[in-house]
């Protein structure tokens, strides 16, 4: 994508050359590489095939995609993602004006820089934790750099994250333009042929998506200098890595630059210059030289074609501007009628990198809130006045907590201030993991009530596990009904709903709000029956823990599939008053649902150097969320050092306790209530 502003490209092409010339990497390079995978692993990236000339800058590792195997790849464990890609259904939409089936949204996001990006998180909450899946249909891990690497794979957790909430991740092929050190050398490299007339490096990028564990591959076409050769054999190479990717479940995004003459020209359009790349991909990013009457035409020519007008993305660049960017939405997305194409966001991330240094994750969740869900900041309500229309306004909502029993969510969005179990604080050190994200509220924050709303948002002062909690803070003049929920789940005899809350200030009646039909129109209310959760009436089990309250609601009298999951709030006196409250933990499950998981096995350090740490075990027998691994400390306390989906994980910096000579850890697998195994441990000597 060609620059349109003074920020683009800071991330993605740090350490570009202006002449870079391939060559074959020097024995020492070799070894530098090999070393590498004893410390912190990181996410991976490569060139097609030859390696640019000199030596790599600090941080940065060459590699060739066409040496690549899954059994040379020391850092595979930690890349490979390990949460299959969930199914996911539309709730009835939560306003008149959003819509399924049409028009869908795809995200390029910049996640970190191309080298040096770790692969499971790190110590800060300071982090793009994209949480408003509901709206997303593909996401692209975009960056690659001439310096660095073209060819990305995306991080496990932000893939693990995904997965969960239905949204296929797809890796990125960048061939840079000229001006930023891109050579027309490795697109041919790309695209050549074996002595079969296949092309070798389309069955490599389809074997690394099925190795890592994601879902197919965005390709970028942007060095020029081509011709209509090259624009055939790219056509070819698009077709045959489709071909590919289907048979593995896989897909191919093609980006609106090359066309099939072998030039780099951006249509901003579905034309002749470049319906034979979108003919052999899955959809096309339309560039941002889009108009109205193009995009018209686009769509017409895509029904033309046989194809869905939906597979075309219109570029919307927000990578300046966020939710102030000036976009002519109804070519695109129209209110009166039928959605033209699809949405192709550029750099999202904006929410998170337009902040000052000083941003916490409350910082940032605003802004993003902002971004998806609009200046209302409730979905159901729709703000008619605002400029930016936000996905919610045009896009229904999809979820994923359907299918068998149980679900459980402790509203972990994926980073935090500190890590909580139980409540406590178990590390006080920020961090960031998306694969610890779990499957979220798809609609933030529907309220309904008559009187003043109070605001909901997700909160990192407190949590019962993870970094976050859901926060309701406000006036109650009058019950305020908060959507958590749209789901498929069945309800037996048995099922219960464990709530787990606190009441910070204020005195604050708490119903569960449970709906087993769809509301019957777009925009309306569920139809709710509320039953007493902090009434004492005898019938719920009830622990306290921490200053946490664990209420377990029967469904009795409910019966079969629960659509909606709420919470009703009413202040406890008449004249209404400022509450702020905690949502920690909600659970859908059997009442004898409380087996915890096997236990994984083996756990063993595979490198050590100083302080840094590579652990790696046998998975767990069964059902696994995640794992977490702690540090049993001298005094008998317990550290937290992380958690992650894969059976492989770093840890960086430790330092022996005061006279320890060796160092303690145990690792544990978590089940979807959030029950632990029993341990496994190991020890580290000093």
């Amino acid at each position: 994508m060609t620059p349109q502003g003074p920020t683009r490209r800071t991330v993605l092409l740090a350490g570009a050359a202006a002449t870079l010339l391939p060559q074959l990497p020097t024995p020492a390079f070799a070894a530098q590489q090999a070393a590498a995978n004893t410390g912190q692993p990181y996410a991976s990236y490569w060139y097609p095939d030859s390696l640019p000339s000199g030596t790599p800058g600090t941080g940065i590792t060459w590699n060739s995609l066409k040496t690549w195997t899954a059994a040379g790849d020391a850092d595979l464990a930690f890349n490979a993602a390990a949460v299959p890609l969930a199914a996911r259904f539309t709730p009835t939409p939560a306003n008149s004006t959003a819509r399924s089936g049409q028009a869908r949204i795809q995200s390029l996001v910049s996640f970190g820089p191309t080298s040096s990006n770790p692969s499971q998180g790190a110590a800060t909450a300071d982090y793009y934790a994209l949480t408003h899946w509901s709206y997303l249909d593909e996401l692209v891990f975009w960056g690659g750099s001439s310096g660095e690497g073209i060819i990305l794979a995306p991080n496990a957790p932000i893939v693990d994250a995904a997965h969960r909430h239905g949204v296929p991740v797809l890796g990125n092929i960048f061939l840079p333009p000229v001006a930023y050190g891109g050579q027309l050398q490795w697109t041919r490299d790309l695209v050549q042929k074996d002595s079969a007339g296949h092309y070798p490096l389309a069955a490599q990028l389809v074997a690394v998506a099925a190795a890592y564990g994601f879902d197919g591959w965005f390709v970028n076409a942007e060095t020029s200098g081509g011709n209509t050769a090259l624009g055939t054999d790219m056509q070819g190479f698009v077709g045959e890595l489709k071909s590919l990717a289907a048979a593995q479940g896989q897909r191919v995004t093609w980006y609106d630059a090359m066309t099939v003459n072998g030039t780099v020209s951006w249509q901003g359009a579905l034309n002749t210059s470049n319906q034979a790349f979108f003919q052999a991909a899955d959809s096309m990013f339309i560039d941002f030289r889009w108009s109205t009457s193009t995009l018209a035409a686009s769509g017409t020519k895509a029904d033309g074609l046989g194809r869905s007008r939906y597979e075309l993305w219109a570029g919307v660049d927000v990578e300046s501007n966020g939710s102030s960017t000036s976009v002519s939405w109804d070519a695109m997305v129209p209110t009166t009628k039928a959605h033209i194409t699809s949405v192709g966001f550029y750099r999202p991330e904006w929410t998170r990198n337009h902040l000052p240094a000083s941003r916490t994750p409350g910082d940032f969740h605003a802004a993003d809130d902002r971004f998806w869900t609009g200046r209302s900041l409730d979905p159901s309500k729709p703000d008619g006045t605002d400029t930016w229309r936000a996905p919610a306004v045009s896009v229904a909502d999809r979820s994923t907590v359907g299918g068998a029993l149980p679900f459980a969510s402790v509203f972990n969005t994926g980073h935090g201030l500190r890590w909580y179990e139980d409540g406590a604080v178990t590390s006080d050190t920020a961090w960031n993991h998306l694969g610890l994200q779990d499957r979220l509220p798809s609609r933030r924050w529907v309220v309904r009530t008559t009187g003043q709303r109070p605001a909901v948002t997700f909160d990192f002062a407190s949590a019962w596990r993870g970094g976050s909690s859901v926060l309701v803070s406000g006036v109650l003049d009058q019950p305020a009904t908060v959507d958590v929920y749209g789901s498929q789940l069945p309800i037996g005899e048995d099922t219960v709903v464990d709530l787990t809350f606190r009441t910070d200030s204020g005195s604050v009646n708490v119903e569960l709000a449970v709906a087993t039909a769809e509301p019957s129109t777009a925009g309306s209310t569920p139809p709710y029956t509320y039953l007493p959760v902090n009434s004492v009436n005898g019938v719920q089990a009830v622990t306290d823990v921490n200053g946490w309250q664990t209420v377990t609601v029967p469904l009795t009298g409910v019966s079969g599939t629960l659509h909606t999951i709420g919470v009703r709030l009413t202040a406890a006196d008449a004249s209404g008053s400022t509450v702020n409250w905690r949502l920690g933990g909600l659970a859908v499950r059997d009442v004898n649902d409380t087996q915890p998981p096997a236990a994984p096995s083996d756990l063993r350090i595979t490198a050590a150097t100083g302080g840094d740490l590579r652990f790696a075990w046998d998975a767990a027998p069964g059902a696994v969320r995640h794992y977490t691994l702690h540090r049993l400390l001298p005094d008998g306390t317990r550290r937290f050092l992380g958690g992650t989906c894969q059976r492989a994980f770093f840890v960086g910096g430790l330092q022996a306790e005061q006279g320890e000579e060796q160092a303690w850890f145990e690792l544990r697998a978590t089940g979807e209530l959030y029950t632990a195994s029993a341990p496994v441990t190991v020890a580290h000597t000093w």
